[in-house]
């Protein structure tokens, strides 16, 4: 048994060195000097202070954060009013419908949704550019936040809305006071889970995307084809570190939901 536990661990390792090499080779080789990924001078931060000082560039990631915080929170409010109107269909079919609606906008390539809204908004007369790339962002990510509260909803047990109702609470105490508060930890992934998203999409954004306003993503992509630049593996690795800040700051928000409920269950 401890022969298959010992199998399984190497196995892992292995799977997480594989995925995450080709990142740590990218982030070593922006402290290189050297100006190129074949030989390694000494220890630098030129390529980071390019990155910070490039005015350009900075606006870019403001265009990227705003874009990712906005279509987050928009399509946050739309989720959860989204799965609780799911929740609330009695009939199975109409329900299962609406569940693979939902799901198909997720398992959709990118390059299709980005050229269906590129024609659409060439045909209704929406400018690309800020509004285009704000409204994809939030049409794909509001299916993300449906299968992120979806869950917490059918974990919840009707006995504590007949509860509310039966101690005077009306419709908007109901959902403020007893299920907003149960569902929060899938409010909060289904939140971080659009910004990472968000953050990380391309083929949607360029598609989108207007001349005078870009994303971190297709100006990654657009340094990279003018040749290998270590500002590249700068910016990347300012941008993986804060993607692991989001992901450690939502496991310690989610920890944090759910240490009252443990110490209830133990009182």
């Amino acid at each position: 048994m401890m022969k298959k536990y010992k199998a399984l661990n190497i196995y892992l390792v292995l799977v997480f060195i594989i995925l995450y090499a080709p990142i740590f080779y990218l982030i070593y080789y922006s402290f290189n000097s050297g100006g190129t990924m074949h030989g390694y001078g000494h220890f630098t931060l030129k390529w980071y202070k390019e990155v910070v000082q490039d005015t350009r560039l900075i606006t870019i990631v403001l265009n990227t954060l705003v874009i990712a915080l906005l279509s987050s929170a928009i399509s946050t409010m739309l989720g959860v009013v989204g799965a609780l109107a799911i929740r609330t269909v009695r009939r199975a079919p109409v329900k299962n419908t609406l569940l693979t609606l939902n799901n198909v906008l997720i398992v959709s390539p990118d390059v299709i949704i980005g050229a269906s809204f590129l024609i659409l908004y060439t045909i209704i007369g929406i400018k690309l550019g800020f509004t285009s790339v704000l409204l994809s962002h939030i049409a794909f990510s509001v299916p993300i936040v449906v299968l992120m509260v979806l869950p917490k909803l059918q974990e919840m047990s009707p006995t504590l809305i007949d509860a509310a109702r039966d101690l005077g609470a009306r419709r908007w105490d109901v959902l403020s006071k007893v299920i907003l508060p149960f569902i929060k930890p899938g409010i909060f992934a289904g939140f971080f889970m659009a910004l990472t998203y968000s953050l990380d999409d391309f083929a949607v954004t360029f598609f989108v995307t207007g001349n005078g306003f870009s994303t971190l993503s297709v100006e990654i992509y657009s340094l990279a084809r003018q040749g290998i630049s270590l500002t590249i593996n700068a910016l990347s690795a300012l941008l993986f570190l804060f993607t692991v800040i989001l992901v450690v700051g939502y496991y310690f928000i989610v920890q944090y939901y759910r240490k009252p409920r443990r110490q209830g269950a133990g009182e």
